[in-house]
């Protein structure tokens, strides 16, 4: 049987003090996400199903569920895919030995991979190729960190955290790099290339930052609201790491509580005890329906005054998959992404 919810007059919040929601903005998806969602779309709608995809087109449950109900069907490996069919890299990429498995398996592939995901590839390429060492930055096992050290595993070297790069040996600290998954914390990232720089003083950086603008625009978007929170809400999965970097930013910003949900009925009706303030933001793979329905449910419980607190604003879109295009365009379909009103797109960087 489903739990009884409390009124809003039972649930205890300060005395006097107004119920209100801190809507953080932005939130949700990013344009590599926006990117990788419609491409499964679009090609379900113009070859049918199934379509394969490899991994998790995005790290979200709700939208790979949606997905898979329409035809797309989640694999966990290129061998998982019959030979000849079609398949999707996800939006985190892959590394140069998946593209040849996908090859020799006869497969037509759609490399949904993030634009700012393939800027790193290239230059883990090409600092590779002028003979650099690189320490990436990232975390073991999440499939960007995969990909990029597949494309020159011999020169690279993982740096999951500031106590690992206290550690870390390089074969020639004199020739040496570093890079940096798209989706860390800022802060804590800064703080682990700090120690390195000090260990290796001829550390050079990326040409340009490696972690995403909209991974970067949601966690500073979270810390302008976690210092007037009682309590943030983060809607976002579990593997999600940029959803689970800003439940961290939220805390160390001085938010006195916070916790990340996929959906609105994870919400515990307990954590609203003594709670005037509620922040809520969404993860870069979260799309904006599970908000609204963490709004209503507030609402309910009788915070349902929201102020949207904006940092910045967002109009990037890229392009589909070069793949897709040539499809799409071969067939008289429309070839752009129109999604979100965006009036500006732009191809693989």
């Amino acid at each position: 049987m489903p739990r009884k919810r409390k009124a809003p007059s039972e649930i205890r919040s300060p005395e006097g003090a107004e119920k209100k929601v801190l809507l953080a903005a932005p939130r949700g998806y990013c344009a590599g996400v926006d990117r990788a969602v419609i491409a499964v779309e679009r090609a379900l709608e113009h070859y049918g199903a199934p379509v394969y995809v490899r991994k998790e087109i995005v790290h979200n449950r709700h939208v790979v569920d949606t997905l898979s109900e329409r035809g797309a069907v989640f694999v966990d490996d290129t061998s998982d895919v019959p030979e000849g069919e079609r398949v999707v890299f996800s939006a985190h990429g892959v590394s140069p030995e998946v593209h040849r498995e996908a090859a020799a398996r006869s497969l037509s592939t759609i490399d949904a991979t993030c634009p700012l995901v393939t800027k790193v590839h290239r230059e883990a390429v090409r600092f590779a190729r002028d003979g650099y060492h690189i320490l990436l930055v990232g975390h073991a096992g999440h499939e960007e960190v995969e990909g990029t050290m597949g494309e020159a595993p011999e020169h690279i070297t993982l740096v999951q955290n500031p106590d690992e790069a206290r550690t870390v040996e390089v074969p020639q600290p004199e020739k040496l790099v570093w890079l940096s998954q798209t989706t860390l914390s800022v802060d804590e990232t800064m703080e682990t290339v700090n120690i390195l720089r000090e260990r290796f003083p001829h550390l050079q950086s990326p040409p340009s930052d490696d972690i995403c603008y909209a991974t970067q625009n949601r966690q500073v978007a979270v810390k302008k609201i976690a210092p007037g929170a009682d309590l943030v809400l983060v809607v976002g999965s579990a593997n999600s790491s940029n959803s689970v970097r800003l439940v961290e930013v939220a805390l160390e910003q001085g938010a006195k509580a916070a916790y990340r949900v996929d959906f609105a009925r994870e919400v515990d009706e307990n954590w609203f005890d003594g709670v005037a303030t509620v922040g809520v933001t969404s993860g870069a793979s979260v799309p904006d329906t599970l908000v609204q329905d963490l709004l209503r449910l507030l609402a309910d419980y009788g915070f349902d005054s929201v102020e949207e607190v904006r940092t910045a604003e967002e109009d990037l879109v890229f392009s589909l998959p070069r793949e897709l295009r040539k499809d799409l365009k071969a067939a008289g379909q429309e070839t752009s992404n129109k999604k979100n009103g965006a009036d500006r797109t732009h191809d693989l960087v």
